[in-house]
């Protein structure tokens, strides 16, 4: 008896030791013909303390993570290497801040489609989670800016 409680006991530490993460309001900007990069929104909540490393979709031949912010009256957006997801408390991704470039677009992003998109959770311990998400393509005129150019 002792074996088998244990074992339930390992079994649920192990499964505890992933980041264990949730997806809201995920969304993605529609494009217009021959545009090459859109953004990608949503609101990521991770269960312990992990971030987000990575994001990769079939639309788009390379992905970035990207934060905007004002400096000096002038709104600047660079690329991150990584977003810290603090236990519990859900982080957002929208336009004028933290956001996921969609580039090298294969093809047209249509209103009313939605677009697949993997993300790359890593836990304090190193260990690496994917998380599938789908995301609904809003209109170009979707709440917010910062985009265009992109």
């Amino acid at each position: 008896m002792y074996r088998i409680v244990l074992l339930l006991l390992l079994a649920v530490s192990s499964s505890s030791c992933f980041a264990q993460v949730s997806v809201k309001d995920a969304w993605v900007r529609a494009t217009v013909p021959h545009q090459k990069a859109t953004g990608a929104f949503l609101q990521i909540t991770a269960a312990r303390d992990s971030r987000l490393v990575e994001v990769r979709s079939p639309v788009a031949g390379s992905t970035e993570l990207h934060e905007m912010s004002m400096t000096n009256n002038v709104m600047k957006m660079r690329a991150v290497a990584a977003v810290e997801l603090p236990a519990g408390k859900p982080v957002e991704f929208g336009p004028g801040g933290y956001h996921i470039m969609l580039l090298e677009l294969k093809g047209p992003v249509k209103e009313g489609e939605s677009v697949p998109l993997t993300l790359v959770v890593e836990g304090r311990d190193g260990k690496r989670e994917s998380v599938e998400a789908k995301a609904a393509v809003r209109p170009l005129t979707a709440h917010g800016g910062g985009h265009k150019g992109h």
